[in-house]
Parts: structure tokens; C-alpha cells; sequence
């Protein structure tokens, strides 16, 4: 008989180069996978606060069932994504959740739009991090039902908008991972 293989995961790479912690403010623009959204929230726990801002009722519903399925609390917000209905500084972290297109279906103008909205209601010191799907390679690439052209290069559009200190942190799990932080006053 084999050994049961415990079931990994599949936010735990998310979740991890989020870097979230007990008693963080986050918001989430976009929401490709509602799972996604409440493992990140699980993090922040009561003590923090997370939300979310969403173009379209299809992505809150993806949005609320994921917090519900992970027992967390999320504010979800349904709009423009260029008029955020938050304060100035009131997030640590921003993650623009690019895995569905989001940015990719965009104008250039209203990608920077986004971005610099990101930055106003980032705090000084804070992060804005763009995950992007990647396309799948070898074998993988055959079965796979992911992008078929290159994710949106968000470092421009993050200096764009800004920010500083943009790069991209990895590529693991056919997704990419860019960062940059709001200067500090």
C-alpha cells in the first residue's frame, strides 16, 4: 500500500511571497480566484484588515465565496478601479492580482491609472505587488489552459505610476511575482 500524500496547498506560494502577517492592512484589486483571496486574508486575522476591489459582480462573487470558504473577513468593493473608495495611506500591501488578464485587457493609460490609485492608498514604505500568469512550458504547456502569450510587464507601469525600488521577485508555478514600494515621505 502506498503512504496517503498530504494535499499541498496551492496558495501556499501566494501566500508566501505576500509576506503577510498577523495584524496587516491589505487590499487586493482583481479576483481570478476567490481561494486565493481568502488565504491571503486568513493572514491579516481579525487583528488586521483585509479588502478587496473588483471590477464586476463575477469577481465579487469569486471574491466573497472565497472568503467564506477560508473563514475570513474581506471588505469587497465593486467599481472603478481608477477611484478607489479608500483613504490615502491606509494599506501595507497591494496586490493587483494580473493571473486573469485584468491589466492585460486594459489601455496603457488606464493600467497607469490603476497603478498610481495603488499608490495613493498605499502607506509610505508600503508594497504594491503585481502577480501575472505566466504561459505554460514543455509538456505542461500541451495540457495546460493558461495564457498563451506573454504576461504584461508590469515593472514600467509600476515606475510609471511612481514607485520605487520595482523588480521582479520570482517566477515560480507559471506565475510572476513583481514588486515596488511607495517611497517614504
Amino acid at each position: 500500500m502506498l503512504p496517503a500524500r498530504r494535499q499541498s496547498d496551492p496558495h501556499q506560494l501566494v501566500v508566501g511571497m505576500s509576506g503577510l502577517k498577523l495584524g496587516d492592512r491589505f487590499l487586493q484589486i482583481g479576483c481570478a480566484q476567490g481561494g486565493r483571496l481568502g488565504a491571503l486574508a486568513v493572514k491579516v486575522g481579525l487583528s488586521g484588515h483585509a479588502a478587496a476591489a473588483v471590477p464586476d459582480d463575477a469577481a465579487a462573487n469569486r471574491a466573497r465565496k472565497g472568503a467564506e470558504q477560508a473563514g475570513a473577513f474581506v471588505e469587497i468593493v465593486t467599481g472603478s478601479l481608477r477611484m478607489l473608495p479608500f483613504e490615502a495611506d491606509a494599506f501595507g500591501l497591494v496586490i493587483v492580482d494580473d493571473t486573469d488578464g485584468l491589466l492585460g485587457t486594459m489601455t496603457s493609460d488606464e493600467r497607469v491609472g490603476v497603478l498610481r490609485e495603488v499608490y495613493r492608498v498605499l502607506a509610505p514604505g508600503g508594497r504594491a505587488q503585481v502577480v501575472s500568469a505566466l504561459p505554460a512550458s514543455g509538456l505542461g504547456a500541451l495540457f495546460s489552459r493558461g495564457p498563451k502569450t506573454p504576461p504584461l510587464d508590469a515593472e514600467p507601469l509600476l515606475d510609471a505610476a511612481g514607485f520605487s525600488l520595482t523588480r521582479v521577485l520570482g517566477e515560480r508555478e507559471e506565475l510572476r511575482f513583481t514588486e515596488a514600494v511607495k517611497r517614504r515621505a
